[in-house]
């Protein structure tokens, strides 16, 4: 065994796969050939390859000329590996390894799964599919089963006449067996890595394709659902169009299909040509949507597009580079969405996600972003908020250091480079530096290898503003540790008597304190621009309520959010008092932007959670106060003039004065909405809809819950069943909540969707413990039942029981039941906990008594 388990020897170079799979959907397994056309770089006595959970029925290897030689087999469990042992040593030279195999699909949504719907008669379907990233192509064929090793693709599948089947390429052949299948073949693919292979198949609809500059782009899902297509069809096509601009280089393919599958453990996968998608991320009606929904859609379709070139056609070398594919992926998704509709501003609405990020990084459980990877486990664990979200805020925070236009040059440079190859994190800053001539190793190399990001602190006691950095960290987490960054920072300011703003920009590469470079003294300075970077500011207590008191417009929004958010995370971290929190929320209620609002909504929230009694009431009473003035300018009812953010604002005030605000005309306005828009829905704006469905759900009774059963399971869209569904978690009594708990056991709750409800039910304040009693009573089953990859993003709820109790009860139970995969973002789960019980701590009698004095 080599030193490094995990790793296949090198002595092997596959470059063409023809696989024929013929699968059984009645008796859930499948058959197959797989026919490799490969490379020995040296002679050998044995060929390594991987295959997990496959019966191996035959194996042969012919070198080139010669007559093939059967092998011996051997299946190495525990690393997933095939050995293959030819009568005679193999020489150098090109090979064709034949294996003939038998599997058999899962219902874990991982590998070769199956997934089900019941249609319209109550007759229940079966899909096969596939989810192969990171290393599950080895469960459905033999294979080197490592992103470096790319080659070409051919299937081919036996399938039922009856049934429709997609690929990575377009169909090029079809031919009756004559017992009532047919084997369909699918055109070879371009050079790629193994995950991302694919196929679907059972009965489907396909819609007809539309055309993206030569590119055909159809939606394939499940039967009567195809009214549910053109807006990912549009933004598919605005998406294709974007890319091949931005990246310089056509679509490396031949076609496109997105495909809606009813069971699925991640937002979609990138295969190649074949994308997959959860049906809540690709199928919509516009007329009954939010404007969040939409941009869900359009950000996912844009990410899985994105992958196309910076993932499939440029691949990482090993699963430490992960980190690039999907942060970048998530980063151009919202360059894309921004370009669809600007009036969107995604960029400011990032903020949000950020924030999570943030949260999680300031913890001292937090991980560098890039780190090594050794086992497949290893590999999964890297699909986290850390990957995505702060990845693609370090790489936001480089392009706006080096302009947009710099930026893509050099990325541009990047893919002509390495296109339908391999590389890794430093090749893509090499050539970012030969573009640019910036230091952009040395910069990234502090924010990729190390976790945490740094607290910038704002000293004016000399008249000359300085920064000085520091690691962020919260109060009640671990010990934090001594770090420095390279942080490149935009900060804007505006002099006594000046007309218009200066933005300048600096590079913080020392870690004692920095002089910023003013002429003049400012009227007002405004650090990390447009919030371009990724850390926090800490602003003297009088300097932050002057920024908060500016004119609307002076600050961006992005800016006033930043604000805010810096403002509970330095509460978080013992530096801020919760009663000067509240006071910056009461500063900035002449807000007009919708993501500064959430923001602000969110803070009343946390405050809230804080309260009881007297003081809760006292709290939801300057709730209402805040809150009413925007909710009265925008009015209950829609304009036609209203643009999308604004009919979403007036959602997002009403769901927060029906619940933080705990207002009964509301809560009673909200029933009459949410009557109103059951009967029929286009008598009701989706916003006010949505906001209807939360608050009803929280001072709802058994007849209210009875109702949101029923429009679950009659909901003819994904939006709306998960509307409904979700809301369940929200009811004000305990054993409402709790019917959940036979409906998740028995299956009747999909399991993507489970694990996400029970997460939403922990942090109902009244349904929180009896949620965790729940979970820890059918642990083993619930691990069973759900895909691996959601059972830790279920605990993430924890953080919703903040009582020292609590704590200690969440840390004893994971000390004896391990995740199954994810142990690194459940001890930052935990590490959460306890931040948030120190904060309860430290601030909850605080505040409850300056609001009762």
């Amino acid at each position: 065994m080599p030193s490094d388990p995990y790793r296949l020897p090198d002595v092997v170079r596959p470059s063409e796969y023809r696989i024929t799979i013929h699968p059984d959907l009645d008796a859930e397994a499948f058959g197959g050939r797989v026919s490799i056309e490969a490379t020995v770089t040296e002679t050998i006595d044995e060929v390594v390859l991987n295959s997990d959970g496959l019966t191996i029925d035959s194996a042969q290897i012919a070198s080139a000329g010669a007559r093939p030689i059967e092998c011996n087999h051997e299946l190495d469990a525990e690393h997933e590996r095939l050995i293959l042992r030819p009568s005679a040593p193999l020489e150098p030279g090109p090979v064709t390894i034949e294996i003939d195999f038998d599997g058999r699909f899962n219902e874990n949504l991982v590998g070769p799964y199956l997934s089900r719907y019941t249609d319209d008669a109550g007759i229940e379907h079966k899909l096969a599919t596939t989810q192969f990233e990171a290393t599950h192509a080895r469960m459905c064929f033999p294979c080197w089963d490592e992103p470096e090793y790319k080659a070409t693709f051919a299937i081919s599948l036996e399938i039922d006449e009856r049934h429709a089947a997609v690929s990575n390429g377009p169909e090029i052949g079809r031919e009756p067996l004559g017992d009532g299948r047919v084997r369909i073949d699918f055109a070879p693919t371009m050079v790629m890595s193994t995950y991302l292979v694919a196929f679907v198949t059972g009965s489907l609809e396909i819609t007809d394709p539309v055309d993206a500059d030569g590119v055909p782009i159809r939606v394939v899902h499940v039967p009567g659902k195809g009214d549910l297509t053109p807006y990912a069809l549009e933004v598919a096509v605005a998406g294709l169009r974007y890319f091949t601009d931005y990246f310089g280089l056509p679509y490396p393919d031949q076609k496109i299909d997105l495909v809606a599958i009813p069971d699925f453990a991640f937002g979609a996968m990138e295969n190649l040509g074949c994308v997959t998608f959860r049906e809540a991320a690709l199928l919509i009606d516009t007329d009954r949507a939010t404007q969040p929904e939409l941009q869900r859609i359009a950000d996912v379709v844009n990410h899985e597009l994105a992958h196309m070139w910076f993932g499939d056609l440029v691949t990482m070398s090993w699963w430490n580079g992960l980190w690039l594919n999907e942060a970048f992926a998530t980063f151009m998704e919202m360059r894309a969405t921004d370009a669809f509709r600007p009036e969107w501003d995604r960029w400011t609405d990032f903020a949000l996600s950020r924030t999570a990020a943030f949260d999680t990084d300031a913890l001292s459980t937090t991980r560098p972003i890039e780190y090594e990877v050794v086992s497949p486990a290893d590999a999964e664990g890297m699909f986290d908020i850390l990957t995505y979200e702060k990845g693609a805020a370090v790489v936001r925070m480089l392009e706006q250091y080096l302009g947009p236009g710099r930026f893509r040059d050099g990325i541009q440079r990047y893919m002509r480079q390495h296109q339908f190859g391999n590389a890794d994190t430093t090749d893509l800053w090499d050539a970012l530096e030969a573009e640019t001539g910036e230091p952009v190793r040395r910069i990234m190399d502090s924010w990729i290898f190390q976790g945490g990001f740094p607290l910038l602190s704002l000293d004016l006691a000399d008249g000359k503003p300085t920064l000085s950095q520091q690691p962020m960290a919260y109060a009640g987490g671990g010990e934090s540790t001594e770090r420095s960054w390279v942080v490149p920072l935009r900060y804007r300011w505006q002099a006594e008597g000046a007309d218009e703003p200066t933005a300048e920009r600096v590079l913080l590469d020392d870690p004692t304190p920095t002089a910023l470079p003013l002429d003049d003294a400012p009227e007002w300075l405004v650090l990390n621009a447009e919030s371009a970077s990724f850390v926090r500011i800490a602003y003297p207590p009088d300097h932050l309520m002057d920024l908060a008191h500016l004119d609307q417009g002076v600050l961006g929004a992005a800016e006033r959010y930043a604000l805010v958010d810096d403002a509970w995370a330095s509460v978080l971290a013992g530096e801020t008092s919760s009663t000067a929190f509240l006071g910056l929320l009461e500063a900035m209620t002449a807000e007009t932007d919708r993501s500064v609002w959430a923001r602000l909504i969110g803070g009343f929230r946390s405050l809230r959670r804080l309260t009881g009694g007297e003081a809760r009431e006292r709290l939801e009473e300057i709730t209402h106060d805040a809150l009413s003035p925007a909710l009265a300018f925008h009015g209950l009812a829609p304009e036609p003039d209203d643009d999308d953010k604004r009919r979403q604002l007036r959602g997002d005030l009403v769901r927060a004065m029906g619940t933080v605000a705990n207002d009964p005309d509301i809560q009673e306005e909200a029933k009459r909405a949410l009557a109103t828009g059951r009967r029929d829905p286009e008598l009701v704006d989706p916003a006010l809809l949505a906001a209807s469905v939360e608050v009803v759900a929280s001072v709802g009774d058994e007849a209210d819950f009875d109702d949101f059963v029923a429009a679950w399971k009659a909901a003819t869209t994904p939006q709306d069943e998960l509307r409904y569904l979700g809301a369940l978690c929200d009811f004000p009594e305990p054993e409402l909540v709790a019917r959940l708990h036979p409906l998740i056991l028995d299956g009747e709750v999909r399991g993507q969707n489970a694990p996400m409800l029970l997460r939403r039910a922990l942090l109902n304040p009244v349904a929180g413990h009896q949620t965790w009693g729940f979970i820890t009573d059918n642990w083993d089953r619930l691990v069973d039942a759900f895909a691996a990859s959601l059972i830790v993003r279920m605990c993430e709820g924890l953080v919703g029981l903040d009582q020292a109790d609590d704590a200690t009860a969440a840390a004893a139970f994971f000390a004896a039941n391990q995740v199954p995969t994810g142990a690194r973002t459940l001890e930052q789960i935990l590490e959460r906990q306890r931040v948030q019980v120190a904060l309860r701590v430290r601030e909850a009698e605080r505040l409850s008594r300056f609001l009762i004095a």
